[in-house]
Order: structure tokens, then C-alpha cells, then sequence
């Protein structure tokens, strides 16, 4: 058995997602066919707690909005020119002891987030995105605005095919990690609701301060 969350987007006051942990039968394995085991898994026991559809977002989605919304694919701007989402974020951290490695955003991201494993020496104190430095609390906030800077171009297409009541993404584990693509995408949703995306797109600290209400209302 394993628990993973899904993030229900909400459209009054208050906290931008609903957060539900869901025990799950869990199929271990690296293949994307188990991944996609336990993405329906989680699904299925979603829509008996009546929340469906649920859509995947991360590349082992089996549905192509939810691989094309995986940071491993969405790309950012970064000084006019378009960049993976994942790389930049990588190569945003700055570390107390070894600083910034801006050379991980000319990785892909898989290698990206893998280098910055090995380069990375200390904590990291911030985050510097084209020349300016960006606070690290909440601790996911800069990770989901990139998220929504890496969206908002497309709000759209993105409005006409989110009509999901729930996001999810396997291969988070709240106990273990920090950032999730599901949860940044049902932000993203919960702002479009609320007619707020550019505001928080456009302003850090907009969407952080909006970001620490949520958090302690939740």
C-alpha cells in the first residue's frame, strides 16, 4: 500500500487547492506500465470519494495534456528565449557554500536534475531567475511560479482542456519531496477560476504572499 494526494482546485476564498491523501494499492517497479498501474489506482479510488476526472500530470500520464504539462516538457521564458522548465528551475538554486549553477539550464532535465545533485554544496538560500533573487519560503513557491509563467501563454488552450475536478502526479510522495506538477497545475486552475493568473504570473510576490494565505487558511 502507498498514499499519494491529489489537488483539488478551488474556486471561492481561501486555499487555492484542496489536498487529499488517498491510500492506494501500490504496484512497485520503474516501467512506465507500473507507473501507469498506479495512476489508475489512485484515480479509480479517487472517483469512489466522488472526484473524476483526475487528470496525471508528469511524463507517464496516460493522457497527452497531462505528459504535455509535465515540467519535463513546458518551457519558460528566460531572457526572450524559451528554455525547459525543469533546467531553469534547476539552475535557479543558489547554494550557500558552492552558489548558483546557471550551466544546468543547457542541460536537458533529466540531467539537470540529476547534476545538481553532484554541484549543489549547502543549503540553498535563494533562488535567481534573470538577474533577480527570489525567496525560498514557501519552500514550493518558486517552483510553481515558474509553473505559471510556463503556462500562462497558453491559458487558452490550457481553459478549454483542464476540465478536471482533481490533479495528480504518482511520483510525488509528500514525505520525500518538496515540489509537484499536480499541485502547481491545480494552482494554475484555481487562479484561471479566480481571474487572477496574470497578476500572479507577472508579480513573485503577488503569488507567494497569495501562496502563505493559502497555506495557513489551510
Amino acid at each position: 500500500m502507498a498514499n499519494r494526494p491529489i489537488f483539488i482546485p478551488r474556486n471561492a476564498r481561501g486555499p487555492l487547492v484542496e489536498t487529499l491523501p488517498i491510500e492506494i494499492g501500490w504496484h512497485p517497479g520503474f516501467s512506465v506500465s507500473q507507473k501507469q498501474k498506479n495512476i489508475l489506482e489512485l484515480h479509480a479510488e479517487a472517483q469512489k470519494l466522488g472526484f473524476g476526472p483526475v487528470l496525471e500530470v508528469s511524463t507517464k500520464s496516460p493522457v497527452e495534456v497531462g505528459r504535455r504539462l509535465s515540467a519535463f516538457n513546458l518551457k519558460v521564458e528566460v531572457y526572450g528565449q524559451l528554455e525547459c522548465l525543469e533546467s531553469v528551475y534547476q539552475s535557479s538554486k543558489v547554494f550557500s557554500q558552492s552558489g548558483q549553477h546557471q550551466e544546468l539550464m543547457g542541460l536537458n532535465p533529466f540531467e539537470a536534475k540529476r547534476k545538481v545533485r553532484e554541484v549543489g554544496k549547502g543549503e540553498i538560500i535563494a533562488f535567481n531567475f534573470e538577474g533577480y533573487d527570489y525567496q525560498t519560503e514557501p519552500k514550493n513557491a518558486f517552483y510553481d511560479w515558474l509553473y505559471l509563467r510556463a503556462i500562462l501563454p497558453h491559458e487558452k488552450w490550457v481553459r478549454d482542456n483542464l476540465s478536471y475536478a482533481a490533479y495528480s502526479d504518482i511520483e510525488f510522495n509528500p514525505k520525500k519531496s518538496i515540489n509537484c506538477q499536480g499541485r502547481a497545475v491545480a494552482e494554475f486552475h484555481a487562479l484561471s477560476l479566480r481571474n487572477a493568473t496574470i497578476g500572479s504570473a507577472q508579480n513573485f510576490e503577488v503569488f507567494r504572499k497569495l501562496l502563505m494565505l493559502a497555506q495557513r487558511d489551510e
